[in-house]
């Protein structure tokens, strides 16, 4: 008898990695096995749109017949209800943005304003129209009206809405000079950066 033991040889890094590999190998192969059965079981069935009309061939669904009252057959129809009206029929308001930002010197100051302005009228879309025809001497007059106001003038809530007011002003008469009728009720900034 001997008194050597024998030990087992090791694996090397050629084992371990060929073992890493097939383990990947049948992992895709389970995963791409799921889901071919999952789209073989899924792909039979019908869109929802499909699905209803196949329905309503089939008569699961019951139509509204056009008939009304006792005529009807027995059929239930649903009971119109009037929706009430307001007593003054509601105005559409249309906005207008003008392409370009303002900039001008404000008065007393040397400081600037660059302004973006929009404005809304509830009157037909001819107001819309003036003002396009009319935008070259609608900006002219906002340049003048704008570097009128002083650096205080136009801080804050207040004076951003004087100078809304003072602008609505020049625009309508501006307007009322050239086309007979204003029509612009409101003035809006959506950018508003003095520096």
């Amino acid at each position: 008898m001997t008194d050597q033991t024998v030990t087992p040889p090791r694996r090397g890094f050629l084992g371990r990695l060929l073992r890493g590999v097939a383990l990947l190998v049948a992992g895709a192969g389970l995963g791409a096995g799921g889901f071919a059965a999952g789209m073989f079981h899924a792909g039979g069935g019908l869109s929802p749109a499909e699905e209803v009309l196949r329905l309503i061939d089939q008569g699961a669904v019951p139509m509204l017949s056009s008939a009304s009252g006792p005529e009807a057959a027995g059929e239930v129809t649903p009971e119109r209800v009037p929706r009430p009206s307001p007593e003054e029929s509601p105005f559409l308001t249309s906005y207008y943005e003008f392409p370009d930002a303002l900039t001008t010197n404000l008065a007393g100051s040397r400081r600037f304003l660059q302004v973006q302005v929009g404005v809304s009228t509830q009157y037909d879309a001819q107001v819309i129209a003036n003002i396009e025809r009319h935008a070259m001497a609608i900006r002219s007059d906002m340049l003048a009206v704008i570097s009128g106001f002083p650096e205080e003038g136009v801080a804050g809530a207040e004076g951003r809405a004087a100078l809304a007011t003072a602008l609505a002003e020049a625009i309508n008469a501006r307007l009322t000079r050239l086309e007979g009728f204003g029509g612009v009720e409101d003035v809006f900034f959506p950018s508003f950066v003095l520096q």
